[in-house]
């Protein structure tokens, strides 16, 4: 089956549920092929904009699915058929996805978090889950692409050998870790997950999981963490709105000089 995908002012999205997601996950391990997955909210948005390097992995990225409701509400309004469904969050996808890891046999590779905090994680979710094979390497290191830490990590990995490897450093470094060494990472699905796995863990407050159908997660996660956030949530989306309401004009003034009058 064909995943939606939309256009919004050239900034890419697939309408994937939870369980789209497992499927394409599915896929990729069955072919031997492998899917770069990336997600957007009103926090990558706003990255979308500044950075160049954001720009450059969602644009090869395979499949770039929504995780926050303001991305839904935002493509309602300018007319995308998107559904409360299509937002998929990881904290809403890991439990079904390590139900079917354990079903089908796949290893799954966290890189990211603090020192101990991604194997605590991982001990959490094998307990929760008898069977499920993680494995886990902290973000903290040198990411230079050709320095010893890096290579060492990428080694580590590619011994491994795993079905998904998941990538929790933040963005935007997850995102460009990704693409500096996406030629000799060795998985056949790649997350960018953020800070999944200090939520698995403890160390960030988890949010119930109703919020966030309702739109609310963000002023959850505000309030747990204000000193951190603060920036995110409440000026980045300003930022962000005033781009696509320069596109939205942009792309309105381009119709009206190329003949295409609001009365034709």
């Amino acid at each position: 089956m064909r995943t939606p995908s939309f256009d919004l002012f050239g900034i890419r999205l697939h309408a994937l549920s939870k369980i789209d997601l497992v499927r394409e996950v599915s896929h990729a391990v069955t072919n031997h092929s492998t899917s770069i997955i990336g997600n957007h909210n009103l926090h990558s948005l706003y990255l979308w904009f500044q950075e160049p390097r954001m720009r450059e992995f969602y644009s090869f990225a395979d499949y770039i699915h929504i995780d926050g409701m303001s991305i839904i509400l935002l493509g309602r309004l300018l007319g995308l058929p998107l559904r409360r469904e299509h937002r998929t969050a990881y904290m809403d996808l890991l439990p079904i996805l390590a139900q079917e890891a354990v079903k089908k046999d796949w290893r799954i590779f966290y890189l990211g978090s603090k020192p101990g905090v991604a194997e605590k994680a991982a001990r959490i979710l094998r307990s929760q889950h008898k069977g499920l094979q993680i494995a886990t390497h902290h973000g903290h290191f040198d990411p230079t692409q050709t320095g010893t830490e890096n290579q060492s990590i990428l080694a580590e990995i590619k011994a491994y050998s795993p079905d998904i490897l998941m990538v929790g450093m933040g963005m935007p470094r997850q995102e460009a870790w990704v693409i500096e060494n996406r030629k000799d990472i060795a998985a056949h699905a790649v997350f960018c997950c953020g800070a999944l796995m200090d939520y698995v863990a403890g160390e960030i407050p988890t949010p119930p999981r109703w919020i966030g159908l309702l739109g609310f997660e963000w002023l959850y996660r505000l309030l747990s963490e204000p000193g951190r956030l603060w920036r995110r949530y409440l000026l980045e989306p300003w930022s962000v709105m005033g781009q696509i309401a320069r596109l939205v004009l942009s792309s309105s003034n381009s119709r009206t000089h190329a003949g295409v009058g609001p009365d034709e």
